[in-house]
């Protein structure tokens, strides 16, 4: 098993190719220069990975969907039998784990929190700070989370569904603007109080 840097213009960036497989990034996408990206992974549209977060898709697929943000020292990781699948319009804040799980659209995942192999979070959830998601667990759409480990507190209204798509699109409409992309890059932006 080797690990060697793919593109002479990604040599400042720590993408690294494992066993054939290639990070695959949108040019849409944003991942900034100390994140590390290795083997069988993909940025969609629009989702962005901050400093010092890692992503390896050694033995199986890590994807990262269309205006997810994985915030700053995040470590996503996989299993032989479970990929890492976060969807579209996903937050997953500051050094949050998520191993082999799959994280379903418009999810907001709290600061330090660990998703373990084969948990699902269901649309539209929200997992507490510091909870821990407890192997094979499959948590309900709409579902607020906490605790360690975690269980469900109560179901969400729209009103926190839509709170976590405008905190996707701010963090897209963000980073576009002051990270290099320009404000040209398209997509949904975020004026400050709405989705436009």
């Amino acid at each position: 098993m080797k690990y060697e840097k793919i593109r002479e213009q990604d040599a400042k960036h720590y993408i690294y190719e494992f066993e054939g497989r290639y990070p695959v990034i949108s040019d849409k996408a944003y991942s900034f220069s100390t994140a590390t990206l290795v083997g069988d992974v993909e940025l969609k549209e629009y989702a962005s990975v901050w400093p010092n977060s890692t992503l390896r898709g050694d033995v199986n697929k890590v994807v990262v969907g269309r205006y997810s943000n994985i915030q700053d020292n995040c470590c996503l990781h996989v299993a032989d039998d479970y990929a890492c699948i976060v969807g579209d319009y996903v937050t997953v804040g500051h050094s949050v784990t998520l191993h082999a799980c799959t994280i379903e659209d418009y999810c907001l995942i709290g600061m330090g929190a660990t998703v373990l192999d084969g948990a699902v979070i269901g649309r539209g959830s929200i997992v507490g700070a510091g909870a821990l998601v407890t192997k094979g667990t499959i948590i309900p759409p709409n579902s607020l989370v906490v605790g360690c480990p975690a269980k469900v507190k109560k179901t969400l209204d729209e009103n926190g569904f839509k709170a976590i798509h405008a905190q996707a699109v701010k963090y897209k409409s963000e980073w576009a603007e002051k990270y290099g992309l320009g404000p040209d890059v398209g997509g949904e932006v975020y004026d400050g109080s709405k989705i436009v």
